[in-house]
């Protein structure tokens, strides 16, 4: 908890007591429904809830934003991301209903108005339009591309096009040289943001949408 605040001093209380709930919530929900790895839940603040919000080093969303999060397993990055981003509208879905259940109770319990979660699969998304996509160990780019090239709005608001924000770790050459060249993608290192060994060789993957 002490390093969120060291990376986002401007937190308000309100933001302060919902991710100081975060560990205890999902300690508690990780005891009936195993949605983080039992070795990380202790480094939870680091891995799971810093890890996620290295997307707002370099995106700032604007109120009103429809942000979607796939694959969100437990709640990452759409639960701290809608933590920090209050007025910004997130839906956060999983295949898997256990795992969207418990999305629903953490969202609950922080009183977050701007988070839902629903248990379904991009291709399967029909009658919504986002400006951003953001996900987490979830696929191949190629693949997430292929997924949710139809999702963006035509109209932008933010400072970069509308397209997809992916945390990603290890050696991502190939994976994104088998991205199509029409694709523009940019790479982020995340420990230009956070120092820490857990964040050497952890990216973030912004492909235009």
């Amino acid at each position: 908890m002490q390093a969120i605040l060291e990376y986002f001093p401007d937190l308000t209380e309100e933001q302060i007591h919902q991710f100081s709930q975060l560990g205890d919530l999902y300690k508690e929900w990780n005891s009936k429904i195993n949605v983080v790895s039992r070795k990380d839940i202790d480094n939870i603040y680091e891995k799971h809830v810093l890890h996620s919000l290295a997307i707002a080093k370099m995106m700032q969303f604007e109120p009103d934003a429809d942000v979607l999060d796939l694959g969100t397993g437990g709640g990452f990055p759409g639960i701290p991301l809608a933590i920090l981003f209050p007025y910004t509208n997130f839906l956060l879905i999983d295949g898997i209903r256990k795992k969207i259940t418990v999305v629903q109770e953490v969202a609950n319990a922080l009183g977050l108005k701007n988070v839902k979660a629903k248990q379904a699969r991009a291709e399967e998304l029909k009658g919504y339009k986002f400006d951003f996509i953001v996900t987490r160990a979830v696929a191949s780019l190629d693949k997430l591309i292929m997924w949710t090239q139809r999702l963006y709005k035509k109209q932008h608001q933010h400072f970069m096009p509308n397209g997809m924000i992916a945390l990603k770790g290890g050696d991502l050459k190939k994976e994104i040289k088998a991205v199509g060249k029409g694709e523009y993608v940019e790479k982020y290192a995340v420990w230009d943001f956070f120092e820490g060994e857990f964040f050497e060789e952890k990216f973030i993957i912004y492909v235009q949408g």
